[in-house]
């Protein structure tokens, strides 16, 4: 009764075998033409596919001495050539999943007529009569030429005739073309083994930190033994699973004369071994750079994406990334901030850019802040670039005033040494206000400034109400210019809230950007308004670069799989103000840290570096903030609240959140990281004199 219940079976399993072998072998024979023919014709450009189609491999992030820090991928491959591979592990594979693999011609008839005996047994299981060569096209179509096509990946798998046929053609056009030893390095670059790892060289570092030619016969076979079903033979999930089948494959290559019974008892003997808490496989996103790469990274990756480079490019396309990131001022800068604001401060979040100043090209040498780049909130991880995008949304306080006085010296208003009205308690009439509109009354936070006072000396000791009157008479849409040209290029496209414009929103502080909404608002010089701290580093940068703006940029050099270059495009830099501008108020912020607000700071850190600076705090003290520049090295030091429940930020050690009547200031809590940092950085260095004031730019000129 059994055997005519399999009858049918038998002969439709041999038909099937029958029509595969003569479907490669002679397409017009045995009735298999027609279905030859259904699949000739895309056979030819899949082979050309399998040729050309590029492996997803990693793409590897370094800083600029070539340090790696971080890895991007979207299938962990790392490639490797025949040599490479031990002995032990080609004669595994071959040991267990095709004998007679050196010998046959891509396809193996004797395989498929044996398959179809068996499978029509009715002995329970089933035996694929494919070739590594077939395991191969099928592995390369699944894992690369469809790895985004869900619907041609499940046709690459699906249990057809057709699909038979054309990935046995293929492989007997492979097995005309390609050697032996490729079509084997090929296959066992390209397979998955677990989880996301592709290829016996990333599977041997996962797995036994060690590299593909140093594999021991148990750890060959282990390997081997996952490519049938990577799930069920996984090492951590199902390890007697995992065991058996390695014992199975060790005892296949007895059978097949690679391995004597001895070294295989011994190796049979031996435990898994595989890595503690593994498989060991590196971060494949940004989130596994070092504590003080992390923003870095990030912005390298949205930098290059804006360069035109997709998502996909980069996690696929095996490239190394140079960037600018110096790892000593990063690391000096990192622990400078976390000494200020410890990384799981409740609520406060300090942030730090570097930037290299030049004429064509500003190159970012450190973005970094006491908060880590993660997603575990309990670790003081953000997944937010809280130093790229303008997620400071309370201001940069004071510091803003830079772009009021630029505007004002550009269009002749003021000269640094222009005596500017500063009557504390002053009100002002808003742009474009009708008679309904309130005036913008402002306070002088003190009573010690003179009535007037220089822009020189306002720059030093920030009085509101002369800069508030100096905004009002240069123009808002001139210092909004300003500020874009000297570095908000993005901030000032974002929203009140830092966020992008919601043109459906009723609310003008949601639906416009910064630029627009601020043309009617005086409050804008005493920075009220989300900011980037990069581009506020940026800011220095240009200004000491002789009026040159450039993007920030954190890229050396791209360079593709094979070693070549990848241009990278970037924006042109710009002459956005005079030379002469740009050097007179740089001397106009050279008295900051000398009798200006930061002083008291650099006294007590013992600084005596010729700088640029200047402070920030906005009016309930949830941000403060330091701008300026040292040596060859442009900055900004950013202390805000970043929780929930935002609160007056409080000195002291650490800082804090809380209700302390006087909160902090710029020059106390915002400059200390700065001085402590470049103190190091620039310790046994020879002074870097700033740039004489331009006479043009020292009195009004209308």
């Amino acid at each position: 009764m059994q055997l005519s219940r399999n009858v049918p079976r038998f002969l439709g399993s041999c038909a099937v075998a029958g029509v595969l072998v003569a479907g490669v072998a002679a397409p017009v024979a045995m009735g298999a033409g027609v279905l030859s023919n259904e699949v000739s014709d895309s056979v030819d450009g899949i082979s050309s596919s399998l040729a050309t189609s590029r492996q997803p491999l990693v793409t590897t992030v370094t800083d600029r001495d070539g340090n790696p820090i971080a890895t991007l991928f979207d299938q962990y491959r790392l490639p490797v050539t025949y040599n490479q591979i031990a002995p032990t592990m080609t004669a595994a594979i071959v040991a267990v999943e095709d004998r007679r693999f050196w010998s046959e011609g891509g396809v193996d008839p004797k395989g498929m007529v044996r398959a179809a005996l068996h499978d029509s047994s009715g002995s329970g299981g089933t035996q694929g009569g494919s070739t590594i060569t077939q395991q191969y096209v099928k592995n390369y179509l699944i894992n690369v030429v469809d790895r985004g096509d869900k619907a041609a990946q499940y046709a690459d798998r699906a249990d057809t005739i057709a699909r038979k046929l054309r990935e046995a053609k293929i492989a007997v056009q492979l097995g005309q073309t390609e050697s032996k030893q490729d079509i084997l390095s090929g296959y066992l670059n390209v397979v998955e083994f677990s989880g996301n790892i592709y290829g016996v060289r990333a599977a041997a570092q996962a797995y036994f930190h060690t590299t593909p030619d140093k594999l021991t016969v148990a750890q060959a076979a282990l390997l081997a033994g996952m490519v049938n079903n990577p799930n069920l033979y996984n090492p951590y999930t199902h390890p007697q699973q995992a065991l058996d089948r390695r014992n199975t494959v060790i005892d296949d290559m007895v059978t097949n004369r690679v391995l004597a019974e001895k070294d295989a008892e011994t190796a049979k003997a031996s435990p898994l071994g595989v890595v503690d808490g593994g498989p060991d496989i590196p971060s494949s996103t940004c989130m596994g750079a070092p504590d003080d790469a992390g923003f870095f990274c990030a912005y390298a990756e949205s930098y290059l994406e804006q360069a035109g480079f997709t998502a996909d490019d980069l996690e696929t396309g095996g490239y190394t990334i140079r960037t600018t990131m110096d790892p000593v001022v990063s690391r000096t800068v990192k622990d400078a901030v976390d000494a200020n604001v410890p990384p799981t401060q409740n609520g406060v979040a300090n942030t730090f850019a570097v930037i290299r100043p030049g004429n064509t090209t500003h190159e970012v040498l450190a973005m970094v802040a006491n908060r880590d780049y993660g997603t575990d909130p309990a670790k003081g991880e953000t997944s937010t670039n809280i130093v790229a995008n303008a997620s400071n949304v309370f201001g940069a306080g004071s510091s803003f005033k830079i772009f009021t006085s630029a505007a004002a010296m550009e269009a002749g208003v003021a000269g640094l040494d222009t005596p500017l009205p500063n009557q504390s308690g002053q009100c002002f009439t808003q742009p474009g206000a009708n008679q309904y509109t309130p005036q913008y009354c402002v306070q002088n936070d003190g009573t010690s400034y003179p009535d007037p006072i220089s822009l020189r000396d306002g720059l030093a000791t920030s009085p509101n109400v002369a800069f508030v009157g100096l905004e009002q008479k240069v123009g808002m849409p001139a210092v909004l210019d300003m500020a874009r040209r000297l570095g908000l290029r993005n901030s000032l496209n974002t929203n009140d809230a830092g966020a992008k414009p919601d043109p459906t929103s009723k609310d003008t502080r949601y639906s416009e950007p910064q630029s627009q909404y601020f043309q009617d608002k005086l409050s804008f010089t005493l920075g009220n308004s989300p900011v980037s701290p990069l581009e506020m580093a940026n800011v220095s940068a240009t200004l000491m670069s002789g009026g040159v703006w450039c993007p920030p940029n954190p890229i050396l050099s791209v360079t593709d799989r094979d070693g070549k270059d990848v241009p990278v495009r970037q924006q042109a830099c710009e002459q956005v103000v005079p030379a002469g501008l740009a050097n007179t108020l740089e001397a106009g912020l050279s008295q900051d840290t000398i009798s200006g607000t930061s002083a008291a700071a650099a006294r007590a850190a013992d600084w005596h570096h010729p700088d640029i600076g200047k402070t920030g705090t906005t009016q309930f003290s949830e941000s403060v903030a330091f701008v300026g520049g040292v040596d060859d090295y442009a900055l900004s030091s950013m202390v805000f609240a970043d929780g929930p429940h935002p609160q007056e930020i409080c000195p002291g050690t650490p800082v804090h959140l809380g209700e302390c009547g006087h909160g902090a200031f710029g020059g106390t809590v915002a400059a200390p990281p700065y001085f402590h940092a470049f103190s190091q950085l620039l310790a046994g260095k020879p002074d870097v004199p700033l740039p004489a004031a331009d006479p043009a730019y020292l009195t009004a000129r209308r």
